[in-house]
């Protein structure tokens, strides 16, 4: 069939200059997959038969620091911008000792040898420009049936799946992340599954950080959820996430209708579905990983008591594993430390959502609703906002500028030691969090000379008097704020 391959000047200035001066040129790789499938590259690879030091001659703006025959070409685009285009030598590659990197790298002269290196049918195909006029001829070179692979949606190693997947262990979660990211109806073939499960146990090999960058990847595509699937499935969960694997065929309570496996898998989809970002993803997919580990009894009445702070310690270790970052790290674990709210309409007063909101974050609140959608999706209820979130939302709306923050406070710690004329202390501390919860509980006192006069008065109290004082308010404000906790975690039975 005809394509319509609409290339950028500068790529094809590049292939028309080393054709040129004598040396074959091709487009190759995902963008020859993507421009077949009519969806724009978002990179181009130019493959050549031309050597590193020849490009470098050719192209005297480029860069060569590597061992692999890759040179970066610095080109200009239309609107002046600096942009590199990879030209990479014909080669083959020998040796994986750690299922990643190649010992040998041989140049080649064809382009036939090329791909056949390389890892999938629908990545194996080149373009040539026969002419390079206004309606440019070309052909593609096809030599492992990648065409008819992707009008038939397959993912097929090329060649022998198992030598393809020994070369490159990551190999197996592109397989996954390709048969997700394409589009529904994708589906693994066979001779490259059984590849799969039978290696799946060499991805020890591979750093955390290039696991990591592949998992995204698949929970970032529109059929991320299956692809968490296909991971248990094929093996490989057990050296990404091992800890969701310990929810497989745990049952919960009445509830829920699906297991802990289930339920967390259903929740990402809803995220997904949602086309939230990947660290409400995560927290969906981990909110309750903490189950399995507390669950107490069997059955409609089982518990599993404390499992959002079992949940939140296993996320940290799963993510600081996984090599995220510090934020993402701090930022997930806060939401699946916090999923676990029950909002009580008749129960609740305005001082315990202000309690609420400075508990969590008033910047985190949004996100930990969209959390708790998800979790009641993933639960099978058939609403993901009923009446009690939206009366939430509409508190939290009415209260979130009152003062909920020490922040917030009209004083702060240094004008409470220059008034009472204290240093750093405990003493201090405590007094700050009693002017705190009493704002929490009425906001028109959050004036200066009313906090000023309370802290005096507060600081009349010997050390043990205010020490209690502060521990009451605490309690108090725990009371308060009841509603919102929900007789769903005070029977242990979430």
């Amino acid at each position: 069939m005809q394509i319509n391959i609409v290339v950028p000047f500068e790529v094809r200035d590049i292939i028309r200059t080393l054709q040129e001066r004598g040396f074959l040129a091709y487009i190759v790789g995902g963008c020859v997959r993507d421009i077949i499938l009519g969806i724009e590259p978002k990179d181009w690879d130019i493959t050549t038969s031309a050597t590193p030091e020849q490009i470098q001659e050719i192209f005297p703006e480029s860069v060569y620091e590597n061992k692999f025959g890759t040179v970066g070409v610095k080109i200009k685009t239309s609107n002046e911008k600096v942009k590199i285009i990879e030209v990479t030598t014909f080669r083959t590659e020998s040796g994986y000792v750690d299922s990643r990197h190649p010992e040998t790298v041989t140049f080649v002269t064809t382009v036939g040898e090329d791909l056949s290196r390389r890892d999938f049918t629908v990545n194996a195909m080149a373009i040539e420009f026969i002419t390079h006029d206004e309606k440019p001829e070309y052909k593609i070179i096809d030599l492992y049936a990648g065409q008819k692979d992707l009008e038939k949606k397959i993912v097929r190693a090329v060649g022998d799946a198992q030598e393809r997947f020994h070369e490159d262990a990551l190999r197996m979660l592109r397989a996954i992340r390709f048969s997700c990211q394409l589009g529904t109806g994708w589906v693994i073939e066979k001779e490259t599954q059984e590849a799969i499960q039978t290696l799946a146990p060499s991805l020890k090999n591979i750093s955390q950080e290039r696991i990591r960058d592949e998992f995204v990847k698949i929970l970032m595509t529109p059929q991320g959820a299956w692809g968490v699937e296909l991971l248990y499935r094929y093996g490989l969960l057990e050296y990404i996430v091992p800890e969701l694997l310990e929810g497989v065929g745990v049952g919960q309570n009445k509830h829920h209708i699906y297991t802990v496996w289930e339920h967390n898998l259903r929740a990402l989809a809803y995220a997904i579905d949602k086309n939230y970002a990947l660290e409400i993803r995560l927290g969906a997919l981990l909110h309750d990983v903490g189950k399995p580990r507390t669950k107490g009894g069997d059955g409609p009445n089982s518990t599993f008591y404390k499992h959002e702070y079992v949940g939140a310690h296993m996320t940290r270790g799963i993510l600081n594993r996984l090599r995220f970052s510090k934020q993402i790290v701090s930022y997930v674990t806060h939401l699946v430390k916090n999923h676990l709210f029950y909002y009580n309409v008749d129960e609740v007063s305005e001082a315990g959502v202000r309690r609420f909101i400075n508990r969590v974050g008033i910047e985190n609140v949004d996100d930990l609703i969209k959390i708790r959608e998800a979790d009641r999706i993933g639960s099978g209820v058939p609403k993901a906002v009923p009446y009690k979130l939206r009366h939430l939302l509409f508190m939290i709306d009415k209260v979130r500028r009152d003062p909920i923050s020490p922040k917030m406070l009209a004083v702060d710690g240094t004008q409470i030691m220059e008034a009472l004329r204290l240093k750093p202390s405990p003493r201090l501390g405590w007094i700050l969090g009693i002017l705190l919860e009493d704002i929490l509980d009425d906001p028109q006192k959050n004036v200066t000379e009313l906090l000023i006069a309370r802290a005096k008065e507060l600081n009349l109290l010997n050390e043990d008097e205010i020490k209690k004082l502060y521990i009451k308010s605490k309690e108090r404000a725990q009371e308060c704020e009841a509603g919102i906790e929900g007789e769903m975690k005070k029977k242990h039975k979430v």
